[in-house]
């Protein structure tokens, strides 16, 4: 969600000629739009326009990043700016000689005080705010500029080219629609100056958020949008309509992508479906290509740490800690994301594999053994689940509510027998809109406290969240 001031059109859309104008109009007022909630622009002018091309043009430039073990010089510069100018880290540290001993933050850091991130020398002219509660309902405001938004299209750019797709933009197109599955959400129409005018919009398929149902169906085909943005469950109601529009590619975040969806997805819709990890503090950080996320953007650092903040070795798995990013009213010095993931390098490039974008949560077995979430997302991959959450009471016995893809229950119940044995009493039920909030669901939790995990090597730092969607301009 974005809260701004009010303004007028000219303040939303600087740069926006008659051609840009006549396709909002046609948008705003065509017969089968929905019921827009929302009014907002890029507010690029032509200065930050040029800025965020460059910025395009250095990404695509970027070879190398770096090696196991080693600090890039941008990073060390960046960090030694933070103890200048950013009022968060000048707290008690002196010197960015040694990285690695540099304190870590987090959320909790970012949603007490988000000013104290705001380094002292950064204009608040053009700030706005996003705020997003994520399932925990704990306010999280993130101060942010224009440019941070339209910086998500280049990474999002070259994300696509891997998969050999292109977004084209241009007058008088739809370039990106995002699909919504929720009870509420923003939903609005605008165009991006950096796509050369071509339009942004973002609906809710909730029926409730239209005239009349059929709109939805009208609505989609006629904007013929390039790429369609959202996360699993909304594309697996998408699948649900007749409709005829074939995008060149999904782009799907927020929630975990299970292969059997992303298989049936891709099938249904004949394109790529890409799975994109980012923040609302970072924006894009990276993109799935075959089993290891790709990291796209060359401005971000990215960490690995274990549970006592000691650097782990490739492939072992621990906390994703953010260092940089281009957000110039949120600096990021070894941000800790609550996600985990182990880091790896191919062709010379860092990938993040076994990714898991939550809090490890472990689950007891009736033999006292302890199962990782991670295990239970491998043991239902191979089903078309748009969404699922799995509980495990004090008693040990565990609830799973689940929706997706013809989904036979029985199947689903053997593979987490075959994982937690014959003897673990299992409850399945369907995964409702009064289990969830706002469309989001807490995936994996546990009332086993720590001290039932003795012998385990994982640990309870904070509560799993799911993340929540973000539109992209």
């Amino acid at each position: 969600m974005t809260r701004t001031c009010s303004l007028s059109d000219d303040q939303r859309f600087p740069l926006l000629s008659e051609n840009g104008r006549r396709l909002l109009e046609r948008l705003w007022e065509h017969p089968a739009a929905p019921r827009y909630n929302f009014r907002c622009g890029d507010q690029l002018t032509g200065a930050s326009l040029a800025r965020v091309r460059a910025y395009e043009q250095e990404l695509n430039a970027a070879q190398d990043r770096w090696a196991h073990g080693e600090t890039p010089v941008w990073v060390k510069d960046y960090a030694a700016w933070c103890l200048r100018e950013v009022p968060f880290y000048r707290r008690g540290v002196a010197s960015a000689e040694d990285f690695l001993a540099l304190p870590t933050c987090d959320r909790a850091d970012l949603s007490r005080e988000p000013w104290s991130f705001v380094p002292d020398s950064q204009s608040l002219d053009e700030m706005i705010v996003y705020d997003s509660t994520g399932t925990t309902g704990a306010p999280l405001y993130v101060a942010s500029h224009p440019e941070v938004s339209a910086k998500y299209l280049p990474a999002l750019r070259a994300a696509l080219a891997h998969h050999g797709v292109t977004l084209d933009g241009g007058p008088d197109r739809v370039a990106i629609m995002t699909i919504c599955a929720q009870d509420y959400t923003l939903t609005y129409a605008t165009v991006s100056a950096f796509l050369d005018e071509a339009a942004y919009v973002k609906i809710n398929l909730n029926p409730h958020d239209w005239r009349d149902a059929e709109d939805r169906v009208r609505f989609i085909d006629d904007c013929q949008a390039e790429i369609f943005s959202g996360d699993p469950l909304a594309f697996a109601a998408l699948a649900q309509l007749p409709i005829t529009t074939r995008p060149k590619a999904l782009v799907s975040s927020a929630m975990t992508l299970l292969p059997a969806m992303q298989q049936q997805l891709e099938a249904h819709f004949n394109c790529p479906v890409i799975d994109v990890y980012s923040l609302c503090e970072s924006r894009f950080i990276a993109a799935r290509r075959q089993d290891a996320f790709e990291i796209i953007p060359h401005d971000i650092f990215i960490e690995i740490l274990d549970t006592d903040g000691h650097l782990c070795q490739p492939g072992e798995r621990g906390e994703i800690v953010l260092t940089g990013g281009r957000n110039p009213f949120q600096a990021m010095l070894r941000y800790r994301t609550d996600d985990y993931a182990a880091i790896e390098w191919r062709d010379g490039r860092p990938v993040l594999v076994q990714f898991e974008g939550r809090q490890p949560t472990v689950f007891i077995d009736p033999q006292d053994r302890l199962i990782n979430n991670i295990n239970v997302t491998q043991a239902l991959k191979g089903f078309a689940l748009a969404q699922f959450s799995l509980h495990q009471f004090a008693d040990r016995s565990l609830r799973l509510r689940m929706r997706g893809y013809d989904v036979e229950e029985a199947s689903v119940r053997k593979a987490l027998l075959n994982l937690f044995g014959g003897e673990q009493e299992l409850r399945i039920e369907t995964l409702t809109d009064t289990n969830v909030r706002g469309g989001k669901v807490i995936q994996y939790t546990t009332d086993l406290g720590a001290a039932s995990l003795v012998q385990s090597d994982f640990s309870f730092r904070r509560t799993t969240v799911t993340r929540s969607p973000l539109s992209v301009l």
